[in-house]
């Protein structure tokens, strides 16, 4: 029998992507979501995870930019793949070695647009609104050295009509997060076909 994939989820805000990929994985066997990992003492996820019964763990951002504290922590749970939902620190150098091309994080734009430090949550859609583009969407990527510019998995799109605020993209974009955001890490822990977007 082939062994469980081991997921850890990091997040830092309110992790409603973490409760979705918790709750799609549930009826999935072979992938666990072993832990969720938060940088914010304060952050609304760690509330979710009690809720959904999965263990939680906090680490200030020393833990994570100046020790091995964090990478010990996953080698000690057997983590396979580290999945970022709403994770807003730069992964350090340790963990990217650790585990090269598994760590997969989404973006709430199309990529290479709207992505880089500072671009993220609403920061993204009130950018989106303020170009007047016609569409935007979500990429899920597979995380290096920098912001949002690795390797692209997975895109799917959402029109911007022209009187939509922020909020309005924002939920569009809760939308395309919740029905693709758990079936792309599924089709990448377990080798499965990527999904087909349905536009």
């Amino acid at each position: 029998m082939s062994k469980t994939v081991q997921l850890a989820i990091f997040a830092s805000g309110n992790g409603t992507n973490a409760q979705q990929i918790t709750e799609y994985f549930a009826d999935i066997p072979c992938v666990n979501i072993n832990v969720i990992i938060y940088n914010k003492k304060d952050a609304y996820v760690a509330k979710r995870a009690e809720r959904l019964g999965i263990e939680s763990h906090y680490f200030n951002k020393n833990s994570f930019l100046e020790t091995d504290e964090v990478l010990q922590f996953l080698k000690e749970r057997s983590i396979d793949y580290i999945i970022l939902a709403g994770f807003l620190l730069l992964v350090p150098e340790n963990l990217l070695k650790a585990y090269p091309d598994h760590i997969i994080n989404i973006h709430p734009a199309l990529l290479p647009k709207y992505g880089g430090k500072g671009m993220y949550g609403h920061n993204v859609h009130e950018a989106v609104v303020a170009n007047h583009e016609s569409e935007t969407g979500i990429t899920i990527h597979i995380v290096d050295h920098h912001y949002d510019r690795g390797t692209t998995l997975f895109q799917a799109h959402c029109k911007v009509e022209p009187n939509d605020s922020a909020d309005d993209v924002a939920a569009k974009i809760h939308l395309l997060e919740k029905e693709y955001f758990p079936k792309v890490i599924e089709s990448v822990v377990l080798n499965k076909p990527m999904p087909v977007e349905h536009r």
